[in-house]
């Protein structure tokens, strides 16, 4: 009998455990059951928060650079390199998280510093960088960062127009002339598991500014300046899958930079070498902390089951709470789920217990599929 090998590739559970953690819980699980199991890790992420643990998990070497950060204090941001390839997520600078006391600023923040973490990149000599975009503060259209990158973005006086999706409202001109040159040289992919266009019913502003703190009245208005800023630099590639994600970032990184859209999950197994770790698994360990319709749409475990399945190997996963009927999981290629919901129905008990629940689940896929 060929002898049993897991490679556990799992995202986080948000607000209990971060992949690295879901992957130590499920292999003390498994081996608890079954001692000395061949199990080979490979925490994943699809673009958003957490995409730079993964790579560094991964053997990447963990960077870091003071960047201005979503309402214009200074922040300490992480970024991925090897060799010459870096991955740089926008939430690092950007992210919901460095809002102070959770205050949103829905018309002003800014993505100046995801444009200073990938000056930093270039810096640092990268000539591919994989731009992680998701769970950002920002709705302005990743306007910040390319002004941190050296374009100009004036209003009718001649002055800079004023940071966020609020100020370009008063844009007369962009001058991208001054855009750093190093940017011509670089493969820039922009990996985003969301494909909105910039603005309307599907766009930035509509879909996700509410999170960022948004009124019905500000999404209106960031609506306008958006489709205002996108009628100076090139409508055309508002409407590109990508182009709303992270508040218009996506729209930002294509317009002006040059930048190729894929879904983020599919880039990360590639960057992680996902492909060669599965050669080697009889059964793979997928999950995050929600499996709900959203998983279906490009979320990391839909695109792990997605390659086993190809690959002709079994897929399970963990979870914090199943959204999904078993047939859904079946067309995903997911033979089966384990709900830490399902061993502790209190959600508050299960977020805080999420670790030893997880070993438990792992018990049991070891029992049900190991041993």
């Amino acid at each position: 009998m060929e002898t049993a090998r897991v490679l556990v590739a799992a995202d986080k559970f948000k607000g209990s455990l971060t992949a690295v953690q879901v992957a130590e819980r499920v292999t003390a699980g498994l081996r608890r059951v079954v001692p000395g199991l061949e199990v080979e890790t490979l925490p994943v992420a699809d673009g958003g928060d957490g995409t730079v643990a993964a790579a560094v998990a991964a053997g990447f070497e963990r960077r870091e650079a003071r960047v201005t950060g979503p309402v214009g204090d200074p922040v300490t941001a992480a970024y991925a390199l090897r060799g010459s390839t870096a991955v740089v997520e926008m939430a690092e600078a950007s992210g919901l998280q460095h809002l102070p006391d959770g205050v949103f600023a829905p018309l002003t923040a800014t993505t100046y510093g995801s444009g200073e973490l990938l000056a930093a990149a270039l810096d640092a000599g990268a000539t591919t960088i994989v731009f992680g975009v998701g769970g950002s503060a920002t709705t302005d259209g990743g306007a910040g960062m390319l002004a941190a990158l050296g374009a100009r973005f004036l209003d009718a006086d001649g002055k800079p127009v004023g940071p966020g999706g609020g100020g370009l409202a008063a844009l007369a001109e962009a001058d991208l002339s001054g855009l750093d040159p190093r940017l011509k040289g670089v493969g820039l992919i922009l990996a985003s598991d969301v494909d909105n266009p910039l603005t309307g019913p599907k766009g930035a502003p509509e879909v996700y500014g509410r999170q960022k703190g948004a009124s019905e009245e500000d999404i209106a208005v960031l609506d306008a300046a958006l489709a205002h800023y996108a009628s100076i630099l090139g409508p055309e590639k508002a409407a590109l899958p990508g182009a709303g994600a992270a508040g218009g970032i996506g729209y930002g990184a294509l317009v002006a930079l040059g930048a190729r859209f894929r879904p983020g999950i599919e880039v990360m197994l590639d960057v992680l070498g996902f492909a060669s770790a599965l050669a080697r698994a009889t059964l793979v360990i997928t999950g995050e902390g929600s499996l709900d319709e959203q998983t279906l749409h490009g979320k990391a475990p839909a695109g792990v089951a997605a390659a086993a399945r190809e690959a002709g190997i079994e897929v399970v996963a963990v979870c914090g709470r199943l959204a999904l009927e078993p047939e859904a999981l079946e067309r995903a290629g997911i033979r089966r789920a384990y709900a830490l919901a399902d061993l502790e129905p209190d959600p508050a008990v299960s977020m805080a217990q999420a670790g030893p629940l997880l070993e438990r689940a792992a018990e049991s896929i070891a029992r049900d599929f190991l041993s």
